[in-house]
C-alpha cells in the first residue's frame, strides 16, 4: 500500500522557524546545532540529535518509527520560539 505522504528530497529550505540555537544560547557556535526549517513545499525539517535507538523500545502505544524514519530531539525552547512562525492551519 502506498504511503499517503512522502518526503520530497528536492524541496529547498525556505525559512527558519523560531530562533537559531546561537540566539537561544543552546550552542557554543558549533556548526552541528539543532534547528527547525520550513521547506519550499510547506513541510518542516527538524535538525536534532538522533535518539531513535534510545526511545525505540519505550514508545507510547500507537507510535512507531519506520525503518526509514528517525526520532530526533531538539531543545524545547526552540519549538516554543517557533510557535509564532507556525500557522494554525
Amino acid at each position: 500500500m502506498p504511503r499517503l505522504w512522502e518526503a520530497d528530497p528536492n524541496a529547498s529550505f525556505k525559512r527558519r522557524l523560531g530562533k537559531s540555537a546561537i540566539e537561544l544560547d543552546r550552542t557554543n557556535n558549533d556548526p552541528t546545532c539543532p534547528d527547525i526549517w520550513e521547506l519550499s513545499n510547506g513541510d518542516v525539517a527538524i535538525i536534532g540529535r538522533d535518539l531513535t535507538s534510545g526511545y525505540a523500545t519505550r514508545l507510547p502505544d500507537g507510535v512507531s518509527i519506520g525503518a526509514d524514519e528517525r526520532l530526533v530531539v531538539i531543545p524545547g525552547i526552540m519549538m516554543r520560539t517557533a510557535k509564532g512562525d507556525i500557522p494554525d492551519a
